[in-house]
């Protein structure tokens, strides 16, 4: 089996190959440009060094949402191409669900927070029991609010996600349970462990049609809230 797996979810764009248990490729960067200019790039780059042959691919997994609306469009509109252009399936990977694979095997409780501004996050609860279970689905809400949940399963908790350098003060001043923050390394989008994940979701029949596809959103964009009468025509 073979599956390429992208993430274009937040402020790290991810490309990575998964071919039979190997990741044979991950290019990963967390850089000041638009995932329009990174993400094909990529992983045309990814392409040349592995001499992939795309026809050859069996599916494309795709970090699905929630996250950026931009990052998420940009992602979707690139695996949707390719798999309308290869007549290849999508798997639509929870965009949480692929940051707690990161941390395969922890037994920790696994906190993923992505940023979603106005004091809010995106996230969920998971752990590996042993394989990903979830504790609580992924939602936007409060940081208030999910250190208050937090507190009361009493457990020690693992963070991880772009909201971790935004909310530490908050997590270091009101969580009263033990707590870690993931290394570097393991912090942010991987497409690698969307790959991954997408490969068991595969197995499980959890896919779709390139034409059926669609990202995942958790709220309206900023411009729908706020309404038309904001933006000239």
């Amino acid at each position: 089996m073979k599956i390429i797996g992208m993430d274009s979810s937040g402020l790290v764009a991810s490309v990575a190959v998964w071919n039979d248990g190997i990741i044979q490729a991950e290019y990963t960067t967390n850089y000041k440009k638009t995932h329009s200019q990174t993400l094909l790039p990529m992983l045309e780059e990814i392409q040349k060094m592995t001499e992939l042959d795309l026809n050859s691919i069996d599916a494309i997994a795709i970090a699905s949402g929630p996250g950026s609306y931009t990052g998420l469009r940009i992602g979707s509109a690139t695996a949707k191409g390719i798999g309308l252009a290869l007549d290849k399936p999508i798997i639509e990977v929870p965009t949480l669900e692929g940051l707690a694979y990161n941390l395969w095997g922890c037994r920790d409780l696994i906190c993923p927070i992505m940023d979603a501004r106005r004091k809010q996050v995106y996230t969920g609860i998971y752990e590996f029991d042993p394989d990903l279970s979830v504790i609580m689905e992924g939602c936007a809400m409060q940081i208030d609010e999910l250190i208050d949940k937090l507190n009361e399963f009493g457990a020690e908790v693992i963070f991880l996600g772009d909201g971790v350098p935004v909310y530490r003060d908050v997590i270091e001043s009101r969580l009263q349970n033990e707590y870690r923050f993931a290394p570097p390394h393991r912090m942010y989008q991987s497409a690698g462990s969307i790959a991954a994940l997408g490969a068991e979701y595969f197995k499980e029949g959890k896919y779709v049609s390139a034409d059926d596809h669609a990202p995942g959103y958790f709220r309206k964009s900023q411009a729908e809230n706020e309404g038309p009468k904001n933006f000239e025509v």
